[in-house]
């Protein structure tokens, strides 16, 4: 106990941004090493946005709020992921995200720069690192970005990507502290801090809409906006006459955002009912049915109702499906019986059952390698050895099920998109879904435009609505 309160004491310092005294066992090198090493797995399992000049402008913007921190010459970097939800997160060292999801949210720079500032100040006060050095204290491990693979000793955790440092959960505290220096810093840059009080509760009517749905994930890892917003309008009320700014950049910000991706993007397949397509891969694939959907970057899959079956699929890094069940089969562990060689609805493939020791006990499956359009693509389905009997009919099905995509209605789908309108008449939001049809519902509209049901919106003003992204 003395040794640990030794430790406690000396690794304790204060704080630049929060003034306080902070527990750290994790210096800022090692804090920028594990930034810089997970915004590689983020790049992989999320991946960015492709309009660089999106990307520059979210990087200025940040860098600018960054520059007046309390930690100027970290080597800070906003990039934009290519997600639909609607989230903003932040790693140890500097890296910040915000999602295209989000970005189509809100309504202004200065809407743009409370999210940023909020994440700069998880960073500056240096949050993840102290619950880090918390969990090393207490000998608990941190698991650090683990990106979603189908490995059998990972069994477990294929229900959801991993990159855990990306959601761990701040306190009250840290929440309070990071919506205090975010509004520090967007008003030493000049902006206008009430659009902050918008954000929380665009959150929260994107949360009401989203229900027992996908939560926003920066609703999972931000809790309770709503009080959060009142407090921030207290404190903004509180500041002392001509602190704050008046930049609000509310249009400029709008034809930024002109076009840009509206939800998923079916490009990058998309399922209805059990059946999934992939138009980029030019493939489809039918999954059991009832079974829970997930497609992420680096997999697609799903898994039984019971949490206990698992078919998912992803790209080995391969020349062909016998190097790749070579490799896969050549795992400690892993039993199989003989090589089976054929054709799966034409595809060269290489598949056979398995049995393997992992952490979770026996496991049973199929596997399967398949050669598509210049790719491998590896298919597994498995389940503990005691469920196996009950599921190999199922997934074997489901492998055998992989099959080119040819339907051109199929492959020519294209994803949902935000287009301006200059209103040219005072209207309701309502009014303007049946002027200006949307492939959204008017609920959806009426978030996106930061306006309540029956509001008028005025003569000029540039409003947001979706087109395209009509699936067959």
């Amino acid at each position: 106990m003395a040794l640990v309160a030794g430790v406690v004491l000396a690794a304790c310092a204060t704080n630049p941004a929060t003034g306080r005294r902070q527990l750290s066992l994790v210096s800022e090198a090692q804090e920028i090493q594990m930034g810089r090493e997970a915004d590689q797995q983020v790049a992989a399992s999320i991946g960015l946005y492709p309009e660089a000049s999106l990307q520059s402008y979210v990087q200025r913007v940040g860098a600018g709020l960054a520059a007046s921190s309390e930690r100027p010459t970290l080597q800070w970097t906003f990039r934009v992921v290519d997600d639909a939800t609607v989230n903003a997160f932040a790693l140890p060292g500097g890296y910040i995200y915000v999602t295209r999801g989000l970005l189509a949210h809100l309504g202004s720079e200065a809407e743009l720069t409370s999210v940023v500032g909020h994440e700069i100040g998880h960073v500056t006060a240096r949050h993840s690192v102290s619950q880090m050095s918390k969990a090393q204290l207490l000998n608990v491990g941190l698991m650090v970005g683990m990106i979603l693979r189908p490995q059998l000793q990972n069994f477990g955790g294929l229900a959801q990507a991993g990159l855990e440092l990306l959601f761990l959960k701040y306190s009250r505290n840290d929440e309070s502290q990071a919506d205090e220096l975010g509004l520090r810093y967007l008003t030493r840059a000049g902006y206008d801090p009430r659009p902050m009080t918008q954000v929380f509760r665009t959150l929260e009517r994107v949360g009401a809409v989203e229900g027992e749905g996908r939560v926003p994930t920066w609703l999972s890892t931000h809790p309770d906006p709503g009080d959060r917003g009142r407090r921030i309008a207290t404190a903004i009320a509180a500041q002392p006459a001509g602190q704050a700014g008046t930049r609000v950049e509310r249009d400029a910000y709008l034809q930024r955002i002109d076009g840009i991706v509206f939800g998923e993007d079916p490009r990058e397949g998309y399922f209805k009912a059990n059946a999934f397509y992939h138009p980029g891969m030019r493939f489809r694939v039918e999954f059991p049915q009832g079974w829970k959907p997930s497609n992420q970057k680096q997999a697609v899959g799903a898994m039984s109702p019971g949490q206990d079956a698992v078919v998912v699929i992803t790209l080995a890094n391969r020349e062909s499906p016998q190097a790749a069940y070579q490799e896969f089969f050549s795992q400690p562990g892993i039993q199989r019986g003989q090589p089976w060689q054929g054709t799966i609805n034409g595809l060269t493939a290489y598949s056979n059952a398995f049995a393997a020791q992992t952490d979770q006990g026996v496991l049973q499956g199929l596997a399967a390698f398949v050669q598509h359009e210049g790719k491998v693509f590896q298919i597994l389905g498995y389940a503990p050895s005691s469920r196996w009997p009950r599921y190999e009919s199922t997934v074997t099905s489901s492998v055998g099920s992989f099959a080119p995509l040819t339907d051109r209605r199929l492959l020519s789908v294209q994803p949902k998109h935000l287009d301006l309108v200059t209103l040219p008449q005072a209207m309701t939001i309502e009014e303007f879904a049946r002027r200006y049809p949307s492939t959204v519902s008017v609920q959806t509209l009426a978030i996106i435009n930061e306006v309540e049901p029956g509001q008028r919106m005025e003569a000029g003003r540039k409003a947001k609505r979706v087109v395209g992204g009509e699936l067959p």
